[in-house]
């Protein structure tokens, strides 16, 4: 069983929870993940590690509450413990000297951008990061990431915060500016990637995506995490999680990621019945 160090809830629906998990935390590195079960009926599902203490023996990790694994985690705290934490898994992202790196993060993928963010400043790059959010409910961690980059951009959807818009405007204007891009790293929803890989294209920047596809074993075992990069297929789990996103195949991405929606659905609602059922045998059907 790994134990739940640390509960913190950084949104209304978006939580981090520090893992005991000492040998994940030895080998951890910036752009890897886990996969975790919550019990032996469990599903399995992926999380990126978005920090590590080797010294506590600690992996930390975000998720937002989305489908039944994620609301069903939602209701666990500090003390309480899951069966399975596996990791690291994938490939870490590449860290070397580039130059002037762009870090793009759209909503909760700023617990993975970080991390990166992080180790690209030590390795003594120019960091620019771009923070992204439909408003600003949704932000956080603002001061750590700004606290790891040489100039941080903010922007929601709705101009509740920050500069009103979307990431890829901040981000063509950089491109477009005096100082030299040499690599964009851009970590989000899909359909946000995409944008960003073709605002970058006509720039000819090197861009390195983080792909999430549905995952099962993350080991290359199932396939079910295929996707298509410059033709041929890869598998997200030990190929990727990052790829060169000007090679990335978006559109059967993101059609593959809807496969289970229907399922998912009912999962859901199942769940919650099961739950409102036990709660009405709790409370006798009283209110």
């Amino acid at each position: 069983m790994y134990k739940i160090l640390k509960r913190q809830d950084l949104t209304p629906n978006i939580h981090l929870y520090k893992f005991e998990a000492p040998e994940v935390a030895l080998k951890a590195r910036p752009g890897q993940f886990v996969v975790i079960r919550i019990d032996e009926k469990g599903e399995r599902i992926p999380l990126t590690v978005a920090d590590w203490d080797e010294k506590e023996g600690s992996v930390t990790v975000v998720c937002m509450e989305v489908g039944t694994t994620t609301r069903r985690l939602a209701t666990l705290g500090t003390g309480n413990a899951i069966a399975d934490f596996v990791g690291p898994l994938g490939k870490p992202t590449e860290i070397e000297k580039f130059g002037t790196v762009c870090c793009v993060a759209g909503g909760f993928a700023v617990a993975v951008v970080m991390p990166i963010a992080r180790a690209l400043q030590q390795a003594g790059n120019k960091v620019i990061s771009i923070l992204g959010a439909r408003n600003q409910e949704l932000l956080f961690w603002e001061d750590e990431l700004r606290a790891v980059s040489d100039e941080l951009i903010v922007t929601t959807d709705d101009g509740s915060y920050g500069r009103k818009g979307l990431v890829t405007e901040p981000l063509k204007e950089l491109l477009e500016g005096k100082d030299k891009i040499n690599r964009v790293i851009a970590i989000g929803p899909s359909i946000m990637m995409k944008f960003c890989a073709l605002t970058t294209k006509p720039f000819e920047v090197d861009t390195i995506v983080s792909l999430n596809p549905i995952m099962v074993d993350g080991t290359g075992m199932c396939g079910c995490c295929r996707v298509s990069v410059g033709g041929v297929t890869r598998f997200a789990c030990v190929d990727g999680p990052d790829f060169d996103a000007h090679q990335v195949d978006w559109d059967l991405l993101l059609a593959r990621q809807k496969t289970y929606l229907d399922e998912e659905k009912r999962s859901l609602e199942q769940w919650q019945c099961r739950c409102e059922e036990a709660d009405k045998s709790k409370t006798g059907g009283k209110k």
